[in-house]
């Protein structure tokens, strides 16, 4: 709350989200006074006094807490009566993350964001930029019906990805693409004949996809970053493996926004430069 609040009419206020607070939760004056360990005519004086004096910190804080409301509500500081933990449980969900191609919640998301710039750090190489046969080799183990069908049923939501009126950032480190290429790492055992035709169909997308998306490369040395996505002012998603940690308040979504823009200003290989430096890694296969 911005507006320059009177004293008098601050105290008021008080008094009067007070007593709202004691109500919704059926908590007596007697039994406010044990909680906050005060006497009964204390709290009686809170909630008649007609004078602009508030309590001291102290007895506000006692109050919010044992109200299970915000002592910046009962100021006036802020019309959300939500605790800290409230606000946080409201803003923060833990999802499970299967290993899948394009799972549920994911696409939900993309979904929601439709329109907005969404800023994306993948754990490895972009799904929505995957060949089938890439997909396969990566996938298998994990897929629980066949391949085919499994692929199949993701393809329409990569399809819906890719053209889709969103912005799409992609930021990875320079080691993950230049790995792919080598095959070593994660990608060791991955035949050559894959890692052509995937690199070739990244030199592809990037340029026929352009501007709309755009993937930057960025050295790890220099940045780092777990795997995020930003759903444009929505939500941030941070990805621990089994499970998505989802922030939805404002001052989180914007970090991670600020975050990621900074993998882009310092990326080594812009946008631009991406269709030409991934032909230039095939070259070397």
């Amino acid at each position: 709350m911005s507006d320059i609040i009177d004293k008098r009419l601050r105290a008021d206020r008080f008094r009067q989200r007070l007593g709202t607070a004691m109500k919704d939760t059926s908590i007596t004056q007697s039994e406010l006074s044990r909680r906050i360990g005060v006497d009964r005519s204390t709290i009686s004086q809170l909630l008649k006094d007609k004078g602009a004096r508030l309590p001291n910190a102290q007895v506000v804080g006692e109050c919010a807490t044992a109200l299970g409301v915000s002592a910046d509500w009962l100021l006036s500081l802020t019309d959300l009566p939500e605790n800290t933990a409230a606000i946080l449980a409201n803003a923060l969900t833990v999802t499970e993350a299967p290993r899948a191609l394009v799972d549920e919640q994911i696409f939900n998301w993309h979904q929601e964001a439709a329109g907005f710039k969404i800023r994306h750090v993948p754990a490895g190489l972009p799904d929505m930029l995957k060949t089938d046969e890439m997909l396969v080799w990566e996938y298998s183990a994990h897929l629980g019906r066949t391949s085919e069908q499994a692929i199949n049923a993701s393809r329409d939501r990569l399809h819906w990805m890719r053209s889709s009126q969103s912005d799409y950032e992609i930021a990875l480190p320079r080691h993950e693409m230049d790995s792919f290429a080598q095959g070593v790492g994660y990608y060791a055992g991955l035949p050559t004949h894959i890692r052509q035709r995937q690199l070739d169909q990244f030199a592809d997308l990037t340029e026929q996809l352009y501007p709309r998306m755009r993937l930057y490369l960025f050295d790890a040395h220099r940045l780092f970053s777990s795997p995020i996505t930003v759903f444009g002012p929505l939500l941030a998603v941070l990805y621990l493996g089994r499970n998505y940690l989802a922030f939805r308040d404002t001052e989180r979504v914007s970090g991670f926004t600020e975050h990621f823009d900074a993998l882009v200003r310092q990326a080594d290989v812009t946008a631009r430069q991406i269709p030409d430096h991934v032909r230039d890694l095939k070259k070397l296969l």
